[in-house]
């Protein structure tokens, strides 16, 4: 069953999905992330993962909804590599000035748990939200959220908006 795990970040919400169609039921999923509205949706998968659920046309659907797609493929339990890196500043921005408008994001990979959380986690520090408390709010929502030591490193590797900059990221995964 397809699902949103919501949490509020700013003055917005953001929340984490499986990709659409994953579990075979891409037009009610679809039709759930439409009803849910969101400002922009930042898809995690590959080419690949969106061709084999059937949901190759999940960015157009999406633009035709009245939202902004995003698509920034990560490999499956991986970190970004430096494509995703070059652009991610600019796409965390839009994403922290749609949560401060009150806006709703939504960020999508294969299952919402590793790559979905790592990236979520790391736009709840950029908000300004100590580690440790995002990660736990986080996985209070979705436990399964940051599934490798790599992605949890990425995650908390950022100067965060109080302008503090952990020196080395100090969490596990346990």
């Amino acid at each position: 069953m397809f699902m949103l795990h919501a949490l509020r970040v700013s003055d917005g919400i953001l929340a984490l999905s499986a990709l659409p169609g994953g579990d075979g039921d891409l037009a009610g999923d679809l039709q759930h992330v439409s009803d849910w509205q969101p400002s922009v949706v930042l898809a995690l998968v590959t080419a690949d993962e969106l061709a084999a659920a059937g949901a190759r046309d999940f960015g157009v659907f999406v633009a035709d909804h009245g939202a902004r797609w995003e698509h920034l493929p990560i490999r499956d339990f991986g970190i970004p590599d430096d494509v995703f890196e070059q652009r991610w500043t600019g796409v965390s921005r839009v994403i922290h000035n749609v949560l401060e408008g009150g806006g709703r994001v939504l960020v999508q990979c294969r299952g919402g748990c590793g790559r979905s959380g790592m990236v979520v986690l790391r736009l709840m520090t950029e908000a300004g939200e100590a580690p440790g408390d995002a990660l736990a709010r986080l996985r209070s929502v979705r436990p399964c959220a940051v599934e490798t030591q790599e992605q949890m490193t990425w995650a908390m590797a950022i100067p965060r908006k109080n302008g503090a900059v952990p020196a080395r990221p100090r969490l596990s995964l346990l």
